[in-house]
């Protein structure tokens, strides 16, 4: 038993360095810039998305909103993450979508247990996101969506 826990220990911490290192200095140059987060999402809240120049990111259940911001936004069971997912089928800290200061997303899992589902294929290494699509954790399914505010007429 020892063995398995430290493997999978290991396994998460390198894990969360390639996450860290994904984020880069552009992206966490941006965080520095941005007024402190808002309270986390957790369900049952239903906090505004942020808003990046005129561009919204966030994630959404059948009745819950996750608001996303710029930088590394974890997800999991632990009452620390940015999104709180209350299901014991999730880890505690399952995975993580990095919002870069380009407007490029990217799904990250944290070496969870059951793995990260994205469009219906488990995701080996992070991948890219669109808006639109499917993040299954487990039996959880979340859309991930962009959406841009309208232009200024003048």
């Amino acid at each position: 038993m020892h063995l398995e826990g430290q493997l999978r220990r290991d396994t998460f911490r390198s894990a969360r360095e390639r996450l860290q290192a994904a984020c880069g200095s552009h992206t966490l140059a941006g965080e520095r810039n941005l007024p402190a987060p808002g309270p986390v999402a957790t369900e049952g809240a239903l906090p505004s998305p942020v808003i990046l120049g005129r561009f919204t990111f966030f994630l959404k259940d059948e009745s819950n909103v996750y608001p996303l911001r710029l930088g590394m936004n974890s997800i999991g069971r632990l009452p620390d993450n940015d999104i709180v997912l209350n299901d014991e089928c999730v880890s505690r800290r399952h995975c993580a979508i990095v919002v870069h200061s380009d407007l490029r997303c990217e799904l990250h899992d944290v070496a969870s247990k059951n793995g990260t589902v994205l469009n219906g294929r488990h995701i080996p290494q992070p991948a890219k996101l669109q808006s639109g699509d499917q993040i299954t954790l487990c039996n959880r399914r979340l859309t991930f969506h962009v959406t841009e505010a309208a232009g200024d007429v003048g």
